[in-house]
């Protein structure tokens, strides 16, 4: 296994998913907190990189389901993950920041291919323990209502779930140049406040475990 740094956002999901993933972790690795929402999570992850030096990061935890292709209480691989709250207006007035113009990350002048918008795909290799699941959106604000849904999806079509953290560490790793694997275990369906219809602690049961077969897989062969 690769030197790996874990990542999941809050207290709460490391309760739900270190009982699953510390025994299996060498001394190299490492279980981290990058912090609740897209900010907290590009500022702690960066510093948790340059902290630790991993050869690749796993970031797990819960995410909402944006529609019923994905099951509540189970756990999915997300490869690629879009940013939602970036840019101008709000509801079904919003821009995102690529539609104004404006990359989130202009790149090197000396490759304008290494820009990034508002969705970034993750370096990870293909796994055959968890085959991606679709879209995961990362946003500022959850959604609260199923209109709040509909304004995200019809900007993002393809989006199966939101969370708050995925972009976030997606585009640290990126401009570090570590692969980044995505797990979420889907606890709720987005805009949908009321907990208690909420399956919490599946979620997270899910989602460590999805996380753990990805972790043992065997690595390819490096190029001789």
């Amino acid at each position: 296994m690769q030197r790996t740094l874990v990542l999941v956002p809050t207290d709460l999901e490391r309760r739900g998913v270190a009982p699953t993933l510390a025994p299996a972790l060498g001394g190299s690795d490492h279980i981290e907190l990058c912090g609740f929402g897209p900010v907290a999570a590009a500022a702690r992850t960066a510093g948790l990189l340059a902290r630790h030096r991993p050869a690749q990061v796993l970031l797990t935890g819960i995410a909402g389901r944006l529609d019923d292709r994905l099951a509540i209480g189970d756990a999915y691989r997300f490869d690629d993950v879009a940013c939602f709250g970036i840019g101008a207006g709000s509801g079904d007035r919003f821009q995102t920041a690529t539609s104004l113009g404006w990359p989130q990350w202009p790149g090197d002048p000396a490759d304008p291919a290494a820009a990034i918008g508002d969705v970034l795909a993750c370096t990870s290799p293909a796994s055959s323990a968890a085959p991606p699941a679709g879209l995961l959106l990362t946003v500022c604000a959850a959604s609260a209502s199923r209109e709040d849904v509909a304004a995200r999806k019809a900007i993002f079509p393809t989006a199966v779930a939101e969370d708050m953290e995925g972009f976030a560490v997606a585009l640290a790793c990126r401009l570090a140049g570590v692969p980044l694997l995505i797990v979420r275990g889907i606890s709720n369906t987005a805009g949908d406040r009321d907990t208690i219809r909420w399956q919490i602690e599946i979620a997270l049961a899910a989602a460590a475990h999805l996380t753990l077969r990805i972790l043992h897989e065997p690595q390819p062969e490096p190029p001789r």
